[in-house]
C-alpha cells in the first residue's frame, strides 16, 4: 500500500558528492519523521540521519558537517546531500518513513529497497 523508493546511488571518488532521493507513494493520511540509514556487507544497519515533518534534523557523529537531510512534503521525498564522501561511507542506503495509513493515531514504519552508495579511493 505504501511504497519508498530511493535513487541517486552510485559509484564516486573520495571526497565527491551524491544527492540521494526517496520518494513515497500509496495510499496515507500523513507522513511523520523521514530518514536514512545506511548498511554496509557483513555490518548491522545504522542510523545516518533522520528529519522530522517540522524540518528538524539530527545526525549520526559519522556524518556531521557532511551530510545534509531535507524534505519536501509537497512531494512526500526526503533527500540525503553527501558531501566529501569517504571510502568508509560505501554501504546500501535504505530510507525509512513513519506513515499513517488508517484513521486512527497510529503509525507504522516503512523501508526502501536501498540503493548502493560506492566511494572509490
Amino acid at each position: 500500500q505504501v511504497q519508498l523508493v530511493e535513487s541517486g546511488g552510485g559509484l564516486v571518488q573520495a571526497g565527491g558528492s551524491l544527492r540521494l532521493s526517496c520518494a513515497a507513494s500509496g495510499i496515507f493520511f500523513g507522513i511523520n519523521g523521514m530518514g536514512w540509514y545506511r548498511q554496509a556487507p557483513g555490518k548491522q544497519r545504522e542510523f545516518v540521519a533522520v528529519i522530522t515533518s517540522g524540518g528538524r534534523t539530527n545526525y549520526a557523529d559519522s556524518g556531521k558537517g557532511r551530510f545534509t537531510i531535507s524534505r519536501d512534503n509537497a512531494k512526500n521525498t526526503v533527500y540525503l546531500q553527501m558531501n566529501s564522501l569517504k571510502p568508509e561511507d560505501t554501504a546500501v542506503y535504505f530510507c525509512n518513513a513513519d506513515v499513517r495509513v488508517t484513521i486512527t493515531d497510529s503509525w507504522s514504519r516503512f523501508w526502501g529497497q536501498g540503493t548502493q552508495v560506492t566511494v572509490s579511493s
